[in-house]
């Protein structure tokens, strides 16, 4: 199997939105509204018309009523029109802004929130219709309001945060990140709290998932930083081995048994991929001249007197743990067949 190429990989929607959020560009192709939803907006501009005109109609009295009646007849037209003006709004969102959001679920979720709110705008005017002083009403409506929202302020953060996760999208289901002191796999996002399969931990050292689930309030999103491990225009992550050496120690075999054994193990199918997403980042403010797709091994010098031969190379999140110890192995194979040429520390030297 042929691995994408980068035109291929940019055509994925999570891809093509990171893109367009990293480089500034717009989405060219935009939103027609279709048959149905032109006919609905036909009916609603119909209705608000007939509402207008009855208004005037009674407005004018060409038409007799009792003051009473009329009253009545003027809330329920005004009413009706506040909910036709409400549901056009929410009916033109839903065609020119949440379609223009490719993710289906997200798209789903925000249709959602909208028809909350579109109901409780409902109920606020049903309200005004049926109590006379409907202004009385509405502060009512605003002080109940601010009651319930000092009692549950911190759900409602969460919640908020649960709009700001969807939109932004900080992370999503499947990623791996770093939050606070919470690291883990995210396996659910829910409306107050995310749920995280724990990895490394208090229990167990490296990348291996240690067995717990980590939930956090959303809100926590606000206030932390989130280290996201699962980039979709890069999906990896920078890891590095290190031995120590003598200075007098021959470099250049170090280096190339290092950098060969390193190639070998990722393989040329990894190293083609990251240059694939490496042409990717080409696209974006990010510098990709520091990417490297092939290892890279450097010396450096440790304050035990002592040379650090280490060879850094790229791998995906969840590969980490298990590449790395398969390296070690290999590396020490390696290198201990030439102990004349790398001179590790020994005995009471180390």
């Amino acid at each position: 199997m042929m691995a994408e190429t980068a035109e291929e990989i940019s055509r994925k929607p999570e891809i093509r939105k990171e893109l367009q959020r990293a480089t500034g560009e717009k989405r060219s192709e935009g939103v027609k509204a279709r048959g149905r939803d032109k006919l609905w907006f036909l009916v609603h501009a119909l209705v608000l018309a007939g509402c207008v005109a009855a208004y005037v109609i009674l407005g004018w009295k060409l038409i007799a009523l009792p003051q009473s009646t009329l009253g009545v007849v003027w809330r329920i037209l005004r009413g009706t029109a506040l909910i036709v003006i409400v549901l056009a709004i929410a009916r033109a969102i839903s065609v020119y802004a949440l379609g223009r959001i490719e993710d289906p679920s997200t798209r789903f979720t925000l249709q959602r929130i909208m028809h909350l709110v579109v109901a409780l705008g409902i109920a606020v005017i049903a309200i005004s219709i049926i109590f006379v002083n409907w202004y009385a009403a509405l502060a009512a409506f605003g002080v109940g309001s601010i009651i319930i929202g000092l009692a549950v302020q911190t759900p409602m953060k969460s919640f908020i945060a649960w709009i700001y996760i969807l939109i932004r999208q900080p992370f999503r289901v499947g990623d791996r990140i770093q939050i606070g002191d919470a690291t883990g796999d995210v396996i659910d996002v829910g409306y107050l709290d995310t749920t995280l399969w724990e990895f490394g931990g208090k229990y167990i050292s490296g990348d291996h998932p240690s067995g717990r689930l980590i939930k956090f309030p959303n809100e926590k999103v606000l206030d932390e930083i989130v280290y996201n491990y699962s980039w979709p225009l890069f999906p990896y992550i920078w890891n590095e081995i290190k031995f120590y050496v003598a200075f007098n120690a021959d470099l250049e075999f170090i280096a190339s048994t290092m950098q060969k054994i390193t190639e070998e193990e990722l393989g040329q199918e990894m190293i083609a991929r990251v240059q694939t997403f490496r042409d990717l980042l080409a696209r974006t403010p990010v510098d990709e001249l520091e990417v490297r797709e092939r290892p890279r091994v450097i010396f450096r010098v440790n304050e035990n007197t002592w040379l650090e031969a280490i060879v850094r190379y790229l791998v995906p999140p969840r590969e980490a743990g298990r590449v790395k110890t398969r390296l070690i192995k290999k590396l020490l194979a390696a290198l201990n067949t030439a102990p004349d040429k790398v001179m590790f520390p020994a005995g009471a030297n180390r």
